[in-house]
């Protein structure tokens, strides 16, 4: 957890109209917030490596197939809060990558309110997501991620397949996730694995 004041605020939103929408909204919040529009996640880094930006709203499609990218990002830049702007459906993994959500369908004053406190209170982290994983499932979910079958866990670990297909099962249940590429993004996002080492 931390606390932010947020000041700059980059947008990486390809729509010319929706980026001067959401900058009149934000200029008629009473807020001093600098915008600044950005075209790729690369320029949001430089602008967060000389310490020159608080919070990140990006339009998720334009890290879609760049998830690896994203949570590289995420991890080198923790002290930056990352907003997903949406108006088009996204998947719901892709979506708990980011800190918070807004939609264009909130109201302005909505909006504003909602970034405005963000600098007023603390945001939690979601590294913590994965300690509601007991230590076991922990050690399931990384040999899942790594592609093992069941019976190759349950070799791994010594333990029954049963037990593997129960991990499992309770693991899709805490996580709401299913697919194995879903949980691979979720153990990297978590930390439980690095990208690195899924990398190898």
């Amino acid at each position: 957890m931390m606390n932010r004041e947020i000041k700059n605020i980059a947008v990486l939103e390809p729509s010319q109209i929706v980026f001067e929408g959401l900058s009149n909204v934000l200029s008629k919040s009473g807020q001093q917030f600098h915008l600044l529009r950005t075209d790729d996640l690369n320029e949001i880094q430089n602008l967060a490596a000389l310490g020159k930006l608080e919070l990140a709203i990006i339009n998720p499609s334009q890290i879609q197939n760049k998830n690896k990218e994203f949570l590289s990002a995420k991890k080198n830049h923790p002290g930056i809060v990352w907003i997903a702007l949406i108006y088009n459906f996204f998947d719901q993994q892709l979506l708990s990558l980011f800190d918070k959500v807004i939609n264009i369908t909130d109201s302005g004053e909505s909006i504003a309110e909602q970034i405005k406190n963000l600098s007023n209170s603390e945001i939690h982290n979601n590294d913590v997501e994965h300690e509601q994983l007991s230590e076991r499932e922990i050690d399931v979910l990384k040999l899942i991620v790594k592609g093992f079958s069941n019976k190759e866990v349950a070799d791994n670990l010594n333990i029954s397949i049963h037990t593997v297909i129960s991990h499992r099962k309770n693991i899709s249940q805490k996580t709401g996730i299913k697919s194995q590429s879903g949980l691979t993004i979720y153990a990297i996002s978590n930390k439980i694995i690095l990208i690195e080492d899924f990398a190898k």
